[in-house]
């Protein structure tokens, strides 16, 4: 229960790349993880709005997972420093899916 409390202190989770956590937290270590999204099948037609439709679901899959991997450790946010986005395609069954690995410096709250 302690890490829950410690995680639900913050308004904000998540600070991507130029966003800054608070000053009044510490440090825990340096991870990464890494989010696929399932296979759709390809309309070379819609290809643009299925990027975006994809990515966006990707991002908060990832957003999901490392909003838990906080909430594991008992920390109170993350700092994502780099993301790698990559696609897959299946030409056999025309399948396309996107993947990413964030890497992130996890953060907790200092004990009073």
């Amino acid at each position: 229960m302690v890490a829950f409390r410690s995680y639900c202190r913050m308004a904000r989770i998540i600070h991507w790349r130029q966003e800054l956590p608070p000053l009044s937290e510490q440090l825990e270590g340096e991870h990464e993880i890494t989010a696929e999204i399932d296979r759709v099948h390809v309309s070379w037609a819609d290809r643009d709005t299925l990027w975006t439709r994809r990515y966006e679901n990707l991002m908060g899959h990832a957003r999901e997972r490392m909003t838990q991997e906080v909430a594991r450790f008992g920390g109170s946010c993350a700092h994502v420093l780099k993301e790698s986005i990559t696609t897959g395609h299946d030409p056999t069954t025309d399948e396309f899916w996107l993947a990413g690995k964030f890497h992130y410096l996890a953060y907790v709250h200092p004990a009073a």
